[in-house]
């Protein structure tokens, strides 16, 4: 595994090197101490993930980020000493995955960075399910893709694993605590706020009119629910069921002990 450390402290650097390096004895550790140095890293080694400090000699940190989104999805940590809740959320709206307060825990990071490497990894793909079709909207659950007008759709994974949930309970409430166990596990703590951004970055790549979103709806103080257009005809097994891995006869799911899937709890 190969990590990418962006920041200007030499401290910081050595004790992230050392420590990621006692918890993965294989990885490389690849450090720069400024944003062009930076990207001439990434592009050089092309890391599994980037630890990256918003404060920087020259270009800073969000433009570091921007630059690095334009060419790919890989697992981005940002570092800030600014606890305004602002700086935290440019970041997440720019692509940043996750966000560290300096000063921290070097337990913590760790922590951070097997998260986002575990949420890099997409679901298991689906079989035997048809695409799921809402307008100009598809997901093949087969191969994890997604395309608008007949368009590839470029998700993250994190991305793609909220818009996996959200379908796969179709017309269903989600509420944010439901979604932030799902997507990014319940020990991680993560508040609505934080998942708001995700949805606002998703429904920006799949909504016609972002600002009047069409298929993510919000319920205030609720959650978030997947609707499909009226005039759609809904896709064949249930994706819930197939992604169980239940047979299927006749077009219909069949577990061993037969679940109802119409019906809400409660």
């Amino acid at each position: 595994m190969k990590i990418l450390v962006i920041d200007d402290d030499s401290q910081v650097l050595d004790a992230m090197s050392i420590g990621f390096q006692l918890q993965w004895q294989d990885a490389t550790v690849i450090s720069a101490v400024d944003g062009e140095q930076g990207l001439q890293q990434f592009y050089e080694h092309d890391p599994d993930v980037v630890v990256l400090d918003i404060t920087l000699p020259g270009r800073n940190g969000f433009e570091i980020l921007q630059e690095i989104r334009k060419v790919s999805d890989v697992p981005v940590i940002i570092l800030t000493a600014r606890t305004e809740e602002i700086e935290q959320v440019r970041g997440l709206e720019l692509g940043a995955d996750d966000y560290v307060v300096k000063p921290f825990s070097h337990l913590a990071l760790l922590a951070r960075v097997k998260a986002v490497l575990r949420r890099a990894e997409l679901p298991l793909p689906v079989r035997a399910v048809p695409d799921f079709v809402a307008g100009a909207l598809t997901i093949n659950f087969q191969n994890s893709e997604v395309t608008l007008h007949g368009q590839r759709v470029k998700l993250t994974p994190v991305e793609y694993k909220l818009l996996y949930h959200l379908v796969r309970n179709a017309g269903r409430l989600m509420p944010h605590q439901a979604l932030l166990d799902r997507v990014w596990g319940a020990d991680y703590g993560a508040s609505p706020d934080y998942l708001k951004v995700f949805i606002s970055r998703l429904r920006a790549k799949i909504e016609p009119d972002p600002d009047g979103p069409r298929f993510i709806e919000n319920e205030r103080g609720l959650g978030y629910r997947f609707t499909r257009p009226k005039d759609v005809t809904p896709p064949g097994p249930n994706v819930e069921a197939a992604s169980r891995n239940y047979p299927i006869l006749n077009g219909r799911p069949v577990p061993s002990q037969a679940p109802r899937f119409d019906r809400t709890p409660g």
